[in-house]
């Protein structure tokens, strides 16, 4: 009985007609989505064989949400969201329907991979944002939003495990074309299901204000406050320092234990059970309240992670330590997803989200170069354990920040009812 009821609790963002929907469309995209990146990442280091150049592919995919993320968050707090989501998934579904004519026909070169990288790089800056400050509009419980996040994470991370596992065989056995054909037609999935929303009008936010001046309000509200800030600056250094490790696991999979596209394909499915994991066991949690402890723990499991990864030579213990990674990156960042959503205002709820989406994706490429780099010049194992080392001092420092973070976010749990008021405690009357 408490078990089931445990269930229900996890699955409560599914009573919101258009998140339900939301959520059947994205489970099967996403799908094809982590196909496309195993099947691109496996035909560039089959191309090139090539640290750098794996490094080099993943950086231009996602450089533009470095210059265009900020921007595009002023945007996304003018105008239609669910509207900029049905482009954006137009345009990507174009993107993968012409990664596979280009593997069917033997036209595919490292040119081609990289400039539709660079396409779907531009769309990502636009639809992550949009996608983020859209959750909060379908969703018809305020309080279901961190159970919302939660679920998401798990669909991400549900797709993580079964995508790779699915591409690492097809690869194998027919090529990557299918995988990018199959990831194509899994948009018609989530573009139905936003289609199918029954979405209340949404008049575009005029303002008298340039997009430049807006950008500037937003930096400020981020910077004036300790807590976003150091959620941020945690997320951005374990991005640029520690999640590029998916882009050497190619290298990992065929140089360091010694396999093939299988290999790789089981290593990426095991990092998504990690992370499927601590999706479920965020969705289980009742309330947002002690996400900031999480967030440094998971920063330091991560760290932890990726130093053993380093060391390991074994494919089995390897598999178990990219559970461990998997845990640690997304309870990271979907805690920090929660906390963000939840206390930022309103009316900046687009612009908060965009940086968010530089912390992750726009500084994530810088990393992806940079590990290339470094990997190509020190080895693959040095760099992962200087990597986990890093994030690692990351996590210390956000445990010395935590006490500040914590009397910012008080008032505003109060304010929206997470935590109770504070009692006032009246003067005795005199005595006599």
């Amino acid at each position: 009985m408490a078990s089931t009821i445990a269930w229900g609790r996890s699955l409560r963002a599914l009573r919101s007609r258009n998140y339900r929907l939301f959520f059947a469309g994205q489970s099967v995209s996403l799908i094809g989505t982590w196909m496309t990146r195993l099947a691109m990442s496996w035909i560039v280091y089959q191309l090139t064989d090539s640290a750098f150049l794996l490094g080099l592919t993943s950086f231009v995919g996602q450089i533009p949400a470095f210059f265009v993320a900020p921007i595009a968050g002023v945007w996304l707090d003018r105008w239609n969201r669910h509207r900029v989501l049905v482009i954006t998934q137009v345009l990507a579904m174009i993107q993968s329907l012409a990664l596979a004519i280009l593997a069917f026909t033997g036209w595919i070169n490292l040119w081609w991979v990289i400039g539709l990288a660079l396409m779907q790089g531009l769309i990502n800056a636009f639809d992550m944002p949009a996608r983020q400050a859209f959750v909060i509009e379908m969703i018809e419980e305020r309080g279901d939003l961190g159970n919302a996040i939660a679920l998401n994470s798990s669909m991400v991370n549900g797709a993580k495990l079964v995508g790779p596992a699915i591409a690492g065989v097809l690869v194998a056995t027919a090529g990557a074309g299918v995988c990018f054909l199959i990831d194509g037609l899994s948009y018609i999935a989530v573009i139905y299901s936003l289609l199918a929303m029954r979405v209340a009008p949404v008049e575009p936010r005029l303002s008298r204000k340039s997009a430049l001046e807006e950008l500037g309000e937003g930096w400020k509200y981020v910077v004036q406050s300790p807590a976003i800030r150091s959620i941020l600056l945690l997320l951005a250094l374990t991005s640029v320092i520690g999640m590029p490790y998916t882009v050497l696991m190619p290298l990992i999979a065929a140089e360091i234990l010694h396999g093939g596209a299988h290999t790789l394909g089981f290593l990426m499915a095991m990092s998504g059970v990690g992370a499927l994991a601590s999706a479920i066991g965020l969705a289980l949690r009742k309330t947002v309240i002690g996400l900031g402890k999480r967030i440094g723990i998971s920063a330091a499991v991560f760290g932890g992670g990726l130093i053993l990864l380093g060391v390991s030579r074994s494919l089995t213990i390897s598999l178990l330590l990219m559970v461990v990674t998997g845990f640690g990156m997304m309870q990271q960042m979907a805690a920090s997803n929660t906390i963000l959503q939840t206390i930022a205002a309103d009316d900046k709820r687009g612009r908060v989200m965009s940086f968010y989406t530089l912390s992750i994706l726009g500084m994530n490429p810088i990393g992806s170069l940079l590990a290339g780099a470094v990997a190509a010049r020190i080895g693959v194992p040095v760099t992962m354990i200087g990597a986990g080392a890093i994030c690692l001092a990351g996590a210390v420092w956000f445990r010395w920040k935590l006490p500040e973070i914590r009397r910012v976010i008080r008032p505003i749990y109060q304010e929206l009812g997470i935590l109770p008021q504070p009692v006032e405690v009246l003067p005795a009357p005199p005595e006599g």
